[in-house]
């Protein structure tokens, strides 16, 4: 009985199943791409003349095969990430029994066919970032006297203020809620990548502008009728928003990025400069700051102190100013 249920099932019926449990068990965002790599995945299998309706106890692992094959035209980041969501969706077929999986073969096939990418510094022009930061600072100065105008302004500058002073991923900081930043202490409390709990901090110069801009808010939120803890940090001020206060995505929080760039830049600087170069210079101000590698991996709450290795490095200036310093006096 168990074999003939299973034989019905179709290949959309499964990956619908593993993406229930990926979304049970992994963040919103993890769901997002692995659902992005499984329509993917789909499209690649059909190429190969297996559609959606095809029973999945018939799937190989080949089918892993040929998406290797398929990610080599998209960065080695993606490839990696839809390497693993689709490995995902085997194991869990395994696991279910609802396919022969042979997981030694899948693990040779990832292993032979996947790219090494060599080890990259992290690159990102620190110079046009502090420009940016300076712009920042100045929108408060360049008050609109259309009240949704003033308060894009004042949730911007405190929106890249944030950025880089704390180290936060975008999503991360638009999820943000009043009630998770103890004003008092300097510290917030958030749910960080891997859904653990984390403290960070914010800047003097980060929480000045987030109460000037909470305080234009205050009579939005005053008259929202929510608890104000309970209300989103940076909401949106469009007119698809009205009165209510709703937080802003983080495809907001990319486009905020991006319009003040160019503004501050040019349009030749928007897509140079993302969110997560703020990230950069948060880890490298630190680094440079105090030179302390666990500080700066606690700070970044980078998992592994490799990754906080890639960005102890010096730029070009400080190298050619340290050689001259050595060697000017050997002449």
């Amino acid at each position: 009985m168990e074999t003939s249920k299973t034989s019905l099932l179709t290949i959309e019926d499964a990956v619908r199943g593993y993406l229930t449990t990926v979304r049970e068990a992994r963040s919103i965002h993890t769901t997002h791409a692995y659902t992005a790599a499984m329509k993917s995945f789909l499209r690649v299998l059909a190429e190969h003349w297996i559609t959606t309706q095809s029973p999945v106890s018939e799937l190989t692992e080949d089918g892993l095969a040929w998406m290797l094959s398929y990610l080599k035209i998209y960065s080695s980041s993606t490839e990696r990430l839809y390497t693993q969501a689709v490995k995902g969706f085997y194991s869990y077929l395994a696991a279910e029994k609802l396919a022969p999986v042979n997981l030694p073969r899948l693990e040779l096939f990832i292993r032979n066919r996947s790219r090494r990418p060599g080890q990259r510094m992290p690159q990102f022009p620190r110079d046009e970032i502090e420009t940016v930061l300076e712009y920042a600072y100045g929108l408060s100065f360049q008050l609109s006297d259309n009240i949704d105008e003033r308060l894009r302004a004042m949730r911007d500058r405190a929106f890249l203020l944030t950025l880089a002073d704390t180290g936060l991923r975008v999503h991360e900081a638009c999820d943000l809620r009043r009630g998770d930043i103890d004003w008092n202490e300097g510290r917030g409390m958030i749910i960080g990548k891997g859904n653990r709990q984390a403290i960070i901090r914010f800047s003097s110069r980060c929480l000045r502008a987030l109460k000037e801009y909470l305080a234009q808010r205050a009579p939005l939120d005053g008259a929202s009728g929510r608890p104000l803890p309970s209300l989103p940090l940076f909401a949106r001020h469009d007119k698809g928003a009205g009165k209510k206060v709703k937080p802003i995505t983080t495809t907001t929080g990319r486009n905020l990025v991006s319009e003040r760039v160019r503004q501050a830049l040019g349009d030749e600087a928007v897509g140079r400069i993302t969110p997560h170069s703020f990230r950069h210079y948060f880890v490298t101000t630190v680094l440079r700051a105090s030179g302390n590698l666990k500080l700066a991996q606690e700070l970044a709450r980078h998992a592994s102190i490799q990754v906080t290795q890639n960005y102890a490095h010096l730029s070009d200036d400080e190298l050619d100013k340290g050689y001259h310093d050595i060697f000017e006096g050997k002449a």
